[in-house]
């Protein structure tokens, strides 16, 4: 089992309840779901970062390729488009 701590964390009264009430309904504590969320947040967050810092050095890097608004656009309609099979 991994190594834990303890931290408080102000809650508004109305996400506690909706907390506790989750946790009684699955059968788990209050900690453990609030810690399963805060790891689950952490993942998106710092993936997002990550994928911004990426594209950031790529921007700055001495070849970048940019690709125009329009054609993006489009590009993604033909494809929404083809999965949805409107097209």
């Amino acid at each position: 089992m991994p190594q834990t701590t303890t931290m408080t964390v102000r809650l508004p009264a109305q996400v506690k309840a909706r907390l506790e009430k989750l946790a009684k309904s699955t059968d788990r504590s209050k900690a453990y779901l609030a810690s399963q969320a805060i790891e689950e947040y952490l993942n998106v967050q710092e993936w997002q970062v990550k994928a911004i810092q990426d594209a950031i050095r790529e921007a700055d890097s001495p070849s970048p390729v940019f690709y125009e608004h329009e054609k993006v656009q489009t590009k993604l309609k033909k494809l929404t488009a083809k999965r949805r099979g409107t097209e």
